[in-house]
């Protein structure tokens, strides 16, 4: 059973219920597949398909979180074979052969159109840790306008390797395009959900930043009695340490009294160089050396004190702001106060 309950916390929410579906057999499935739209079809499609096996222990434990206590389950394998089979009993046969064929083959015009709704930020972020070539097959088929976005959020070295790429590029080979097709699916597709969750507290962090401090106080007040940890959360992103550029130097220097040497040389640690210029230069030369040599004789540090220090003296920052002791200017050209 302990391996079973390994084996069962490894599954995606995709894999649970495409193991589910082929577990209830054809009639049950039919009438939940006749109420998903095309799209959640072939997301659940393509998770049956892979599924491979799983044990009778592992389709236990499923059931029991869909609350259907099915214990007798025996063993099964998601197949292509298996999902056709499955999906012919519950849809009309073109549907399936297209899905199916978009599942096997390039599908190319569903995939791409995905892309391209994807911010390219985000999609960039992503194809900066591919090979040249991959990301230039992907912004061969995406819309131009849309790769022209891509492009130029890529490291300038890296981008010039994918244009290079592009140039020399023929038809790109059936079994390539496969490949990455598969791969934009299965490692990219797949996590975009939780990415988007993430980017929930982001969203609601800029639409705080643009609130004057009275109403900013009152909601985040009001948050913070509902749900402590999605505050503090947004708290975080509404200011980052790099933020800290936009300090000037009398705020800087106010801000180095405030917080603990210790603190500060692990949080420096982590920082860009920029930032770490900036609190060198607002230091006495004897100050930064002796800063300079702690950070060196600590080595190594663990990226979550990083974060535990950097966010400490962000809040320190924060509230000598809201305390009108510092001023933290705005982001736009005009440099109009956010605090």
């Amino acid at each position: 059973m302990a391996k079973g309950q390994a084996d069962y916390r490894s599954l995606s929410g995709p894999q649970k219920a495409a193991a589910f579906m082929l577990a209830v057999g054809r009639e049950h499935s039919k009438r939940l597949f006749e109420r998903m739209d095309d799209e959640e079809i072939r997301e659940l499609s393509h998770a049956m398909s892979s599924l491979g096996s799983l044990g009778a222990g592992v389709i236990e434990l499923i059931f029991v979180e869909f609350a259907d206590q099915l214990s007798n389950a025996g063993g099964l394998v998601g197949s292509y074979d298996s999902t056709e089979r499955l999906l012919m009993d519950s849809l009309p046969e073109e549907r399936v052969n297209q899905i199916m064929e978009e599942m096997r083959g390039p599908a190319g015009r569903t995939m791409w159109d995905k892309l391209g709704n994807v911010n390219e930020a985000v999609l960039a972020n992503y194809l900066k840790n591919e090979y040249p070539q991959t990301v230039a097959v992907v912004l061969s088929k995406i819309k131009t306008d849309h790769a022209a976005r891509v492009l130029v959020m890529l490291p300038e070295n890296f981008s010039m390797e994918v244009i290079m790429r592009m140039l020399r590029m023929e038809a790109v080979q059936k079994d390539i395009l496969n490949h990455v097709e598969r791969t934009l699916r299965t490692e990219f597709m797949t996590n975009l959900a939780r990415t988007a969750r993430r980017d929930s507290h982001e969203l609601m962090a800029d639409i705080f930043n643009n609130l004057d401090r009275n109403t900013e106080n009152r909601f985040m007040t009001a948050l913070e009695e509902r749900n402590r940890e999605s505050a503090e959360r947004i708290k975080q992103l509404m200011f980052t340490f790099n933020d800290l550029l936009r300090v000037d130097s009398g705020g800087i220097q106010l801000l180095l009294r405030q917080v603990e040497k210790d603190q500060l040389a692990i949080a420096l640690k982590g920082s860009s160089e920029e930032v770490k210029e900036l609190f060198f230069t607002n230091m006495s030369e004897r100050a930064g050396k002796m800063m300079k040599e702690d950070m060196d004789a600590m080595g190594a540090v663990r990226l979550k004190d990083v974060d535990e220090s950097q966010s400490s003296i962000v809040q320190t920052a924060k509230a000598l702001s809201d305390a009108g002791e510092i001023v933290i200017a705005g982001n736009d050209e005009e440099s109009e106060l956010v605090y």
